[in-house]
């Protein structure tokens, strides 16, 4: 099954495609990106013994391991849609309450959770404002909401490359088809005003490797980004918008980025934020 025959893992009613797909690769790139990435992501965050935290479309599980290794204390309770997914969780994680639910009909009554979190969810969505609207029912008076985004336009490398940005650019452009936004972190702050948070904090979470770091041109350059880019080859091909020549041009010239004498650089967004009192 390919990425525009699938849907969103967290909200079966939406006709947006999950751009990267359900296959077994892509599970071992979220995991690899998890890993990678734990301390820069989630960094700060950690739920106090007794509080109640709801993880909105938790998929395999792979930020999971990290929220609940931070807050060993806290009630997890981590929500998604796909069975499948929730299968590789409830395998990955244990000591958490996974339950099948669609964030935009959450089966809690209002003010269950102390605080929510949400990653990498956001961008596959066709209106962000409204689900982050909606979320705000079952979070009580005070409560926090921590989001994480990445921002495909944050991308840099070195040696520069316009293949590897026409390749980047593809990802975005099937991703807005689809009615989702590559480029959602640059929106968080206006996106959760608008639906009615207050105490709105963002800042950049900056991924930067060289030569002198190879453990992340290994786990985030190579096997996160641009295996994330890879796997909509053929999409992007079959869409006209490259030619698979220029598309494995643009591939190469990433990995490139990995060597020990290249750089990347990538932003992710996170925001915390309150349900007002």
């Amino acid at each position: 099954m390919t990425a525009a025959q699938t849907t969103l893992p967290f909200s079966p009613g939406a006709p947006t495609p999950y751009v990267h797909g359900y296959s077994a690769d892509e599970s071992r790139r979220l995991n690899d990106q998890a890993g990678t990435l734990a301390e820069l992501l989630h960094g700060g965050t950690a739920y106090p013994p007794g509080s109640t935290v709801l993880e909105v479309g938790c998929g395999v599980g792979a930020q999971t391991v990290h929220l609940a290794a931070a807050s060993p204390g806290a009630r997890l309770v981590a929500v998604d849609v796909s069975e499948d997914s929730l299968a590789q969780a409830r395998a990955r994680v244990p000591g958490v309450e996974f339950r099948r639910a669609d964030l935009h009909d959450l089966p809690f009554p209002d003010a269950s959770f102390d605080h929510l979190f949400v990653c990498f969810v956001l961008e596959h969505l066709p209106d962000p404002g409204a689900a982050l609207s909606g979320l705000r029912r079952v979070l009580r008076p005070g409560g926090s909401l921590t989001v994480i985004e990445g921002d495909h336009g944050s991308a840099f490398l070195h040696p520069d490359s316009p293949h590897a940005r026409a390749a980047i650019d593809c990802l975005v452009r099937l991703q807005s088809a689809g009615g989702g936004d590559g480029l959602l972190g640059r929106r968080l702050y206006p996106l959760l005003t608008a639906a009615g948070y207050t105490d709105v904090q963002v800042r950049p979470r900056t991924v930067y490797v060289d030569g002198g770091r190879p453990e992340l041109a290994e786990g985030f350059t190579r096997n996160t980004f641009t295996a994330m880019v890879a796997g909509v080859r053929d999409e992007a091909v079959a869409a006209g918008l490259i030619t698979p020549a220029d598309f494995d041009r643009g591939v190469r010239d990433l990995l490139r980025a990995a060597e020990p004498d290249g750089t990347f650089h990538y932003a992710f967004l996170k925001a915390r934020a309150l349900r007002p009192e």
